[in-house]
């Protein structure tokens, strides 16, 4: 049998055929290198085409750099340009081939055809080799004087690309003073927008300098400001984007200035790319901020390009749209409220739209139009687009609780129920559930359709707890509610949700004491469970409530089933400052990411450090490395700081308190108290025990959070209120000294806000005597060093590293101190200084 034939296969320009195949190349070019016969251009760019190919896929092709810089000798741009794009790949990582290419790129940075000197100088700047910075110099100032726009255009950009690699040269060569001159004269408006973004770039990065500063506010001052906004229809739409931005940020002398930069722009608001439209809006927005009514006719006038845009665009863009228009709608619904029908979704809208849509007619959702709003969600409650049905449910909901048509909205969720969809029934379950906290007098409408529903046919966690807290809230109306809460009981091992099992335990103590002999059983089952539970939080509670029991019936009564009155409002997801400090950032991707930037960007996007005092030499080893525990390592730009967090405490270990807590061993007999003892609420004791040892009540104070309050701060620590620490003599005792102490405290919400103004908390701990020598950091972290010094003799000496978040509202601080005895006194000084922060 004659073997099958070889299957002949063209090999692949991407992959070489042979060992050979780069030295055949080679070879090729060299034949073609000062080639001038016709067709020759078209040889050498299949055989660059190859060259580009290989190097891509990772193939190293170095050896042909010689044959590809000879071969480039030609006016062809095409090669020109794959030539720049070979050479600068290796050129960057092979200090032997630099320098041939600086000399190759500064020749064609002379050649006679302005498109290939723009493309030389755009490629010697890409290089980015720090030891060749001086041979960029004098191409970029030819650049910035060419007589070609393209050249001055890639000149202008190359001076921010100097910057990256040497700041220094490029400030002491005088670029910025060059590239302001360019800006304000040069009748190329390309090169008038590059020289403004190159500015921004290098005066942003340069922050804290006294030069940044008033260039900043020079590029803000009025000549400047007007001098772009008579340019503007010369710019492309992304060099309009910058200089709106710009504009956004100047402060008018005066209304009329406002108006005339508003009639200025006024045609803008009607341009085809949406980024300019909302740059223009943003312009509008911010000038109008301190003038009220013109503030809002301005939410009128972009209102309509705004909702053109999200009509006409991709579903991209329609989304970036939206996403700043649910923004405004947030702020100004009412102004939005005629315009509903707007924000219906359609049917081959992708799900993130409709999910936007949906937010906002419940946002513009009042008494005129709740009618038409709740019919349109409830036709969405049907999708066979699961996440848009629950969240048009949700909707519903939000709307209900708004106070809008309620009897028309109860009816409509109370349907939903039977619609028998798992999904509609969980969801709808959890909106019952906060209906009812806010309008209790629709319990008996409520309670009539939830009663009906089994425990079995619910899965979801949060459901599942909505309908538990139903059937404890309101069991007294609820004929099966003890009986249910039996069945769920006997199945709590094969609860897997911590959130049921703990409103199971909350609700059978409510159907309890309104239901005492149908639910004593459930009750001992429960607790016995519940202490026995492997979770903390459910096996604390189940230990508080038969703590509780065992205290005071009458005072368990009070504590589970108190008179309650209806919650009037439910808490926001994001504070008002929050809110605000999106809207400056308007037309950015924190209006998309609804945060603001601090929360998404990289930490060397965040800003340098502020330092309370001249500490930029100040720098701190880290303590001994056997002295040092893993931590979760905190996040800033902290190589000038003390910023050892993962210290551990060197006293030897943790400190015990002078009684441990020992946690009583529950089995059967133990929990019988209420399985035999109490057969009715009647028959609890008043006081089933009337005290209790000092080590159970330690215990109960640690079970109840009530046992880690600091010590009383001894009377005789007092602090020195103009205590002075240099910075050599910081570092040196910070290096020297062991952790005596380390805590972590919550901070109060008003503080929280207050940190906007990091100087407010250091002028707060001054005034409690405790002086801070660095601060930095951007929120949500924040890192701060203090110190103090104790007024008596002998002066010891307080060190204090202190991070906070304020995204958790929590402080974590270690105290080093010259007398250790002392720290926890400080400690506690400190802790009262900073809980009153943002009270006064």
């Amino acid at each position: 049998m004659a073997p099958p034939p070889h299957s002949h296969r063209t090999p692949s320009p991407s992959q070489p055929s042979g060992k050979n195949e780069v030295t055949d190349l080679k070879l090729q070019l060299r034949n073609l290198a000062g080639s001038r016969a016709p067709g020759s251009d078209d040889a050498k760019r299949d055989l660059f085409k190859k060259v580009i190919s290989f190097m891509t896929v990772g193939i190293d092709v170095s050896s042909a750099f010689s044959e590809m810089v000879m071969c480039s000798a030609t006016s062809d741009v095409v090669l020109k340009k794959m030539c720049y794009l070979y050479v600068g790949n290796y050129a960057r990582g092979n200090p032997d081939l630099s320098l041939l290419t600086i000399n190759f790129l500064q020749r064609d940075c002379r050649d006679e055809d302005p498109t290939i000197r723009g493309l030389a100088l755009r490629s010697l700047c890409s290089l980015r080799v720090a030891n060749l910075v001086e041979y960029l110099v004098g191409p970029l100032l030819a650049g910035l004087k060419d007589g070609s726009g393209y050249v001055r255009m890639v000149a202008a950009i190359g001076a921010a690309k100097l910057y990256h690699i040497s700041p220094a040269t490029c400030l002491d060569s005088d670029f910025p003073a060059l590239l302001k001159a360019l800006m304000l004269n040069d009748p190329d408006a390309q090169v008038v927008a590059n020289c403004l973004s190159s500015l921004q770039e290098i005066w942003n990065l340069e922050a804290g300098t006294e030069e940044a500063s008033r260039e900043r506010e020079a590029l803000l001052s009025k000549p400047v400001i007007y001098y772009f906004l008579n340019r503007i229809k010369e710019f492309s739409e992304w060099a309009q984007c910058l200089v709106l931005e710009l504009v956004s940020k100047y402060i008018p002398n005066d209304s009329n200035e406002i108006f005339d930069i508003m009639n200025l722009l006024e045609d803008r608001l009607q341009h085809a790319n949406g980024a300019v439209v909302l740059a223009t809006s943003k312009v509008f927005l911010h000038l109008t901020m301190s003038m009220t009514d013109v503030h809002q006719q301005v939410y009128e006038r972009i209102k309509a390009p705004l909702l053109t845009l999200v009509s006409a665009g991709s579903p991209e863009q329609s989304y970036a749209v939206l996403s700043h228009l649910h923004l405004l709608v947030m702020r100004a619904p009412m102004l939005f409220s005629s315009d509903y029908k707007h924000f219906y979704c359609q049917y081959s809208q992708p799900s993130y739209v409709k999910k936007l849509k949906l937010e906002m007619l419940t946002a513009i959702a009042n008494e005129s139009n709740t009618y038409e709003i709740v019919t349109e969600l409830c036709e969405y409650a049907a999708n066979v687009d699961i996440p848009i049905a629950r969240e048009s449910i949700r909707a519903v909901g939000k709307i209900a609780l708004q106070q809008y048509d309620v009897n028309a909205i109860v009816d409509r969720l109370l349907q939903f129920l039977e619609m028998e969809k798992d999904y509609v029934t969980a969801e709808t379950l959890v909106l019952v559930k906060d209906l009812l906290r806010k309008y209790p007098q629709w319990s008996h409408d409520c309670i009539a359709v939830v009663g009906n529903i089994s425990s079995k046919n619910v899965q979801e966690p949060k459901a599942k707890a909505a309908l538990i807290w139903m059937l404890g809230e309101y069991s007294q109306d609820m004929d099966d509610a003890p009986y249910a809460l039996e069945s769920l009981i006997e199945n709590w091992d094969d609860e897997h949700a911590a959130e049921v099992r703990l409103h199971l335990l909350t609700a059978v103590m409510k159907c309890f004491f309104k239901r005492p002999p149908e639910t004593q059983k459930a009750l001992g089952a429960a607790l016995a469970a519940g202490l026995a539970d492997s979770h903390q939080d459910v096996h604390d509670r189940a230990l508080f409530y038969y703590r509780l029991l065992q205290h005071d019936v009458s005072v368990a009564e009070r504590l589970v089933n108190p008179s309650k009155q209806a919650v009037s409002v439910f808490a926001d997801t994001q504070s008002s400052e929050i809110k605000d400090r999106i809207f400056d950032e308007f037309n950015s991707l924190s209006v998309v990411y609804q945060k603001p930037s601090y929360l998404f960007t990289d930490k060397e996007h965040r800003g340098p450090f502020e330092f309370s005092e001249e500490l930029g030499n100040l720098s701190v080893v880290p303590d001994p490395a056997d002295n040092v525990i893993p931590a979760q390592r905190y996040e800033a730009n902290d190589n000038d700081l003390l910023l050892s967090t993962s210290e551990k405490e060197e006293s030897g270990g943790p400190v015990n308190n002078d009684s441990a807590y020992s946690a009583p061993d529950y089995d059967g007999s133990s929990v019988s108290l209420v399985n035999t003892q109490v057969q009715s609420e009647a028959s609890f004791p008043k006081h089933a025990l009337t005290s209790y040892s000092s080590q159970s009540t330690s215990a109960i104070d640690d079970l109840l959070g009530l046992g880690v309050s600091v010590a009383p701060i001894p009377p005789s620590l007092k602090l020195n209120p103009k205590a002075v620490l240099d910075p050599g003599t910081f570092q040196k005792k910070w290096s020297q000294l062991a952790i005596s102490s380390t805590q972590e405290y919550s901070i109060n919400p008003e503080g929280v806000v207050a940190l906007i103004k990091l100087q407010a908390l250091l002028r707060h701990m001054q005034g409690h005597s405790i002086q801070c020598i660095a601060s930095g950091g951007q929120p949500p972290n924040l890192k701060l060093f203090f110190f103090a010094k104790q007024a008596d003799e002998p002066p010891a000496f307080f060190l204090v590293e202190c991070l906070i978040n304020t995204s958790t509202a929590k402080a974590q601080i270690k105290v080093k101190a010259d007398d250790p005895s002392l720290a926890e006194a400080f400690a506690a000084i400190f802790q009262s200084a900073l809980s009153k922060f943002g009270q006064s």
